[in-house]
């Protein structure tokens, strides 16, 4: 199989667990499908199922975690287990980081569906009060992302 068809497959194998968790309703520190789950609780619980069991556990964490420490606890996660890719080359199956707000740490992920340079880009995510969605990369969005990282093997 040519490295194109593998890299195909196994993104189209991250989108496809993406999607399944589709409607799992938002938990905070949840990662469950179908049960609950939070935005790194979905990117927890795809890792899982198309890598095996997760690098490392994340320490309780409170909604305002990153507003409190001002570190880059989530990108300095990923780094340690994925590959940073410039933001406007992230592709299918690649994840987002995001910030709310100029100034403070990304702390809100969501796993990409399409290429960011689509005309109309989408991702997966589960966002506060919401189940988990495939929504549009609307502009807003779009403004918030500060980072890109690759699932190992997607090359």
């Amino acid at each position: 199989m040519s490295p194109h068809k593998q890299e195909n497959g196994f993104r189209s194998q991250i989108i496809k667990e993406a999607r399944s968790w589709i409607g799992t309703p938002y938990v905070h520190q949840a990662a469950t499908k179908g049960s609950g789950c939070d935005c790194l609780g979905l990117v927890r619980g795809v890792w899982r199922e198309v890598m095996g069991s997760e690098p490392e556990t994340p320490p309780p964490y409170t909604r305002d975690w990153a507003e409190r420490s001002g570190r880059e606890t989530l990108k300095d996660a990923a780094s340690r287990h994925m590959e940073a890719v410039p933001v406007d080359r992230a592709g299918p199956g690649d994840v987002l980081l995001f910030a709310f707000r100029s100034g403070l740490p990304a702390k809100h992920c969501a796993i990409l569906t399409t290429p960011i340079d689509d005309p109309a880009p989408r991702i997966i995510h589960a966002h506060e009060h919401l189940p988990v969605a495939e929504v549009a990369l609307v502009p807003g969005w779009r403004r918030k992302i500060r980072f890109a990282f690759r699932f190992p093997g997607a090359a």
